[in-house]
């Protein structure tokens, strides 16, 4: 097969395109600049896609003998990553940027543009696995590696990009093989730190990044019974679960400490209270990506992720009947500090089933 290796820069993307060339088939590596302002993406930056990463992700394709290519998406991801991460926080909801990297860049403009060339397949350092029916039907499954299984964040696909997708690094047994894997290879990124965080908030302040974008609008802080207990500078930097920086003028009359229960931008208002408060056994989903399609209406048993690296809880869902992408979620053991915007992930045992966007819950 004809594959486009994404090359990121990273151990896992140069190691996952080595596997790809040792079993056989045409790679071409290619670089997605993503940075409209290199200034952001600067040495340092904790996140990937840094001017640095291009140039490791060059020397990875010279060790393996692969053509090399950077292709400038940076429009795309300003428009479909960057700004709905401002636009859903400035609406109260809490994103996740490498959801939606995932779905409009690797596996919509990357993989788009591939096929338009003639490639039959992506290839990504994701840590997940494919499996392939006898019918030739693909599932998504968590890796194998559960400490670095990425299949959360890459559910949003759909099984129509699945098909043309490649994870090589899914049965990879640690991290720590991969580093060694890379080594051996001669491959110069194999000690090379993991990005973590947001990629385009270079510094870690998530809330500074937002106030450049939005501005200060100062606004109040309620307690549950709607009386005022502090003062925000904007409501879109706050998050359902939060609990530092909320800047109370007073403590809670038994002294325990406050969490954001709910931002409500129509007002402006964040509404704090006591932790019990944060637990939820219900959720509603909208846009969803379904893997197995069940029958409108039935409930079945599954498990539940809210977190890229969160635990999966037992759970009962169904296909909201007559709402075309809604689905329902009931928790019995309770979520906690689950916000509107968050990605929910169901699976059944290692399998993806379906993917959707939390837009509200209920106790």
């Amino acid at each position: 097969m004809r594959v486009l290796a994404a090359l990121s820069g990273g151990v896992d993307s140069a190691v996952a395109a080595a596997r790809a060339v040792d079993a056989g088939h045409d790679v071409v590596g290619v670089h997605m600049a993503l940075s409209r302002d290199r200034d952001e993406y600067r040495t340092g930056s904790r996140g990937c896609c840094s001017i640095e990463d291009a140039g490791d992700a060059r020397r990875a394709a010279d060790v393996l003998g692969v053509p090399y290519y950077v292709w400038d998406l940076s429009e795309t991801f300003e428009r479909t990553v960057v700004a709905d991460f401002v636009a859903e926080y400035e609406a109260g909801r809490t994103p996740n940027p490498c959801v939606r990297c995932n779905e409009h860049i690797k596996f919509e403009a990357l993989l788009d543009k591939g096929v338009a060339l003639g490639f039959d397949a992506v290839c990504t350092g994701h840590y997940a696995r494919v499996e392939i029916a006898d019918d030739g039907t693909r599932s998504l499954h968590r890796a194998r590696d559960a400490a670095k299984d990425q299949s959360y964040v890459l559910a949003v696909m759909g099984p129509e990009r699945l098909a043309r997708a490649m994870f090589p690094l899914g049965d990879a047994a640690s991290k720590d093989d991969v580093r060694a894997e890379a080594a051996a290879r001669g491959l110069g990124v194999s000690a090379k730190p993991d990005s973590y965080d947001i990629c385009f908030v270079a510094d870690g302040d998530t809330q500074g990044f937002l106030r450049r974008r939005l501005g200060s609008r100062p606004g109040e802080v309620v307690d549950a019974e709607g009386a005022v207990v502090g003062r925000h500078d904007g409501a879109y930097a706050y998050t359902v679960g939060q609990r530092k920086g909320l800047a109370l003028d007073r403590p809670a009359p038994d002294g325990r400490p406050r969490y954001v229960l709910e931002v409500r931008p129509a007002s402006n208002t964040v509404v704090v209270g006591a932790a019990e408060l944060l637990t939820v056994t219900r959720l509603h989903g909208t846009d969803a990506v379904w893997f197995a399609p069940p029958a409108d209406g039935a409930w079945f048993d599954c498990s539940v992720q809210v977190r890229a690296h969160g635990s999966p809880l037992a759970a009962r869902a169904r296909a909201v009947a007559g709402a075309s992408g809604d689905v329902e979620v009931v928790v019995d053991a309770g979520l906690r500090g689950l916000a509107p915007g968050q990605s929910a992930v169901l699976y059944d045992g290692t399998r993806v089933l379906a993917e959707a966007t939390v837009t509200r819950t209920a106790r």
